[in-house]
């Protein structure tokens, strides 16, 4: 495919900017996609910033890929050009191993290859969705339904199965209670998923400010943190979801839960974060965590959104105004989810 244009960031405590890069060229099995649409992940700025310790620079971030396929390789047979696609997380495992067998590739045991910030089997970098075009494996793309518009079906590439997916594994449903931590690019997903599954949702969020949103987006309670001692909660949820970046209080989180209940992480706090052992033996407690999903659970939840009203709700912004919504982000100032307009990066 050859040079690109895209936006990232050259060196650490580096702004982002402009910059070309290669893309390759479209082998047997590869889509070719002209990005239309590409969400604003937090991990994209914890990554920008350096703030986990493994960035590889340069970097172009971006792992919420919507768009338009361009060109097919001689050997695939479930995609055409004019096609609505996204691409997510991952974009290669192995696809022997057990966990990859199983539908996992997210758990791939010879480690999956990331959209961005990873080295290809190739051994070149992985570049991700900030950029005009991008070449990925048929395996990796998923058929974006006509009833999701590709701005909010971006969001869902990364957002939406973070939480999908351990909803799903833990049973969320009718005659479940679920609490998610926090309203933001996860919460929100979140709380949409699970009303649509048919769960009793409460929101648990620092203040009212987004307690009209709450029950928008499906939730039959909003309960404000400052103003409530999550005591006042014990043993109130079957599965509480934290969505949050920030380091939370997992023994006061844990006691939340009823016998048999979880907590489940998907936010991923640069923190470590400690507990009591007999907050879990008290109830039989579990504490989990959650990667994103497999190959055919995430085309499942695109077609579950699509069959549920479930799209992100989005905001749309320039490549000229990253870096003032990756500011926003940190400030928690978005409804929430930035896409950025693929069109302004061309």
């Amino acid at each position: 495919m050859g040079t690109v244009t895209a936006y990232g960031v050259r060196a650490p405590g580096a702004g982002i900017e402009r910059m070309e890069i290669m893309r390759r060229d479209v082998g047997p099995y590869d889509i070719a996609i002209a990005i239309a649409f590409v969400g604003i992940c937090h991990s994209d700025i914890h990554n920008a910033r350096d703030e986990w310790g493994h960035t590889a620079f340069p970097l172009v971030p971006g792992h919420e890929i919507a768009g338009t396929v361009t060109a097919v390789g001689s050997s695939v047979r479930t995609l055409a050009p004019g096609d609505r696609v996204g691409v997510g997380v991952i974009v290669d495992s192995c696809r022997n191993c057990a966990q990859c067998l199983a539908g996992n590739e997210q758990y791939c045991e010879a480690g999956c290859v990331e959209t961005y910030n990873d080295v290809g089997r190739d051994g070149q970098p992985t570049w991700g969705g900030y950029s005009e075009r991008i070449v990925v494996d048929e395996h990796f793309v998923y058929r974006v339904p006509d009833a999701l518009s590709l701005e909010a079906a971006a969001p869902l590439l990364c957002a939406g199965i973070t939480v999908y997916s351990p909803l799903r594994h833990w049973g969320a449903g009718p005659g479940t209670r679920v609490a998610v931590v926090g309203l933001g690019g996860l919460g929100h997903m979140a709380v949409k998923l699970a009303a649509a599954l048919g769960a009793e949702v409460t929101v648990l969020s620092r203040t009212v400010a987004k307690e009209a949103d709450s029950a928008r987006l499906g939730a039959q309670r909003h309960v404000a943190t400052h103003n409530t001692s999550l005591s006042e909660l014990r043993e109130q949820f079957d599965i509480v979801v934290n969505t949050v970046s920030a380091r939370v209080g997992l023994d006061a989180h844990l006691s939340l839960l009823a016998v048999d209940g979880v907590l489940v992480n998907v936010g991923l706090p640069p923190e470590r974060m400690d507990l009591a052992a007999a907050t879990l033996v008290d109830r039989r407690r579990s504490l989990a965590g959650s990667m994103i999903g497999g190959v055919t659970e995430t085309q499942e939840m695109l077609e579950f959104c699509a069959g549920n009203g479930c799209g992100a709700d989005v905001e749309v912004v320039s490549a000229d105004d990253i870096a003032a919504a990756w500011d926003r982000v940190v400030a928690g100032d978005v409804r929430y989810r930035f896409v950025i307009d693929g069109s302004t990066i061309r």
